[in-house]
């Protein structure tokens, strides 16, 4: 359990510090292997980047793309010839980023100018269409609101899916798309994957991220919570690295063995439409006032109180399912989550 305003990152350079150790430093990948395992990130969930779209752009190219590693509250990046960059949820604090440069006996450091890059704290998936060389243009910020068919210009997509539209795996060469097979050399890789699933789940992710850091908007932040705005998928994905399967394990089950981590990857991202980052610390460190509005907007959805057209899209069966899985699993759920 964390501190409020400690997030995994801090708390793991605290320990280092008071205990005068350091990470374990590889020869192939510097500190990416220990930090990942110091975090208990999965190396199935990495994803890979090929536009130059981060502060490491000089670096980046589709024959040495960036990698990003993510669990519930930390993201890890890091591209071959340059730092760890780490972006941390913290409970009552937003988002926190960090650097760790490839040296042996290096400390973990704040990063404040990643700021410059991600406004007000906050992060996001990027889209677009990209040269041969990575150079990125016509960027659109994505999440999981973003049609199937518009995801991952820039990205390298591994999995399926049926049928295979979207904007991975390709550049463009004077104005004409160009496919290219994904590169996941081992030099600049820990997995032969760029998981199509892990994609999936991280843009819905980034998207709580920011809106638990700034719950300004109720309805909006249930709204994502719900999957109000989610498209439906074009066809089935399958991933490819055994992200499936190690996210799908954790968390919470209610007594019938349902959990909110259960994905579909049929005709949307989750088997029950509610986040499960509703159990994240950092919703639980929310302030009491804004928890009690967010219960409140949630059950006026869920009941059906709210008749537009808006939540149509929500089945009975689907309301009900969430209901019994939160009242069996979230602690501080209001008495009046009640099934009709």
């Amino acid at each position: 359990m964390l501190a409020f305003g400690e997030d995994p990152v801090a708390a793991l350079r605290a320990r280092l510090e008071q205990d005068r150790q350091s990470l374990r430093f590889d020869k192939a990948y510097g500190y990416l292997p220990a930090i990942l395992d110091a975090l208990h990130i999965p190396v199935e969930s990495q994803m890979a980047v090929f536009s130059k779209t981060s502060i490491q752009s000089l670096r980046i190219e589709p024959s040495n793309p960036r990698v990003l590693f993510f669990n519930d509250s930390v993201t890890v990046g890091w591209v071959r010839g340059g730092f760890i960059e780490l972006a941390a949820q913290n409970p009552g604090g937003g988002i926190h980023f960090y650097a760790l440069r490839q040296r042996p006996d290096e400390p973990i450091r704040n990063r404040e100018d990643c700021v410059n890059c991600h406004k007000s704290g906050t992060t996001q998936l990027r889209s677009a269409t990209v040269a041969p060389d990575g150079a990125p243009a016509n960027a659109l910020d994505t999440d999981s609101r973003t049609p199937f068919d518009k995801l991952w210009g820039g990205w390298y997509v591994t999995g399926s899916s049926v049928p295979p539209v979207h904007k991975g795996n390709a550049v463009f060469d004077q104005q004409a798309r160009r496919e290219i097979k994904p590169v996941l050399d081992p030099k600049f890789s820990l997995a032969n994957s760029s998981d199509v699933v892990a994609l999936m789940v991280f843009a819905h992710q980034m998207r709580m991220w920011n809106l638990l850091a700034h719950p300004d908007n109720i309805n909006e932040l249930v709204d994502s919570l719900l999957f109000i705005d989610e498209p439906p998928l074009p066809g089935p994905i399958r991933g490819d690295s055994g992200f499936t399967e190690n996210f799908s394990s954790a968390g919470p089950r209610d007594r019938a063995g349902r959990a909110l981590r259960q994905l579909d990857l049929d005709r949307r991202l989750m088997r029950y439409p509610c986040s499960y980052t509703i159990y994240s610390e950092t919703f639980d460190a929310l302030p009491a006032e804004t928890k009690a509005a967010i219960y409140q907007r949630m059950w006026t959805v869920l009941s059906g109180q709210d008749a537009s057209t808006r939540y149509e899209k929500l089945s009975r069966a689907d309301r009900r399912a969430v209901i019994e899985i939160l009242r069996d699993t979230k602690k501080d759920l209001p008495a009046y989550f009640q099934v009709q």
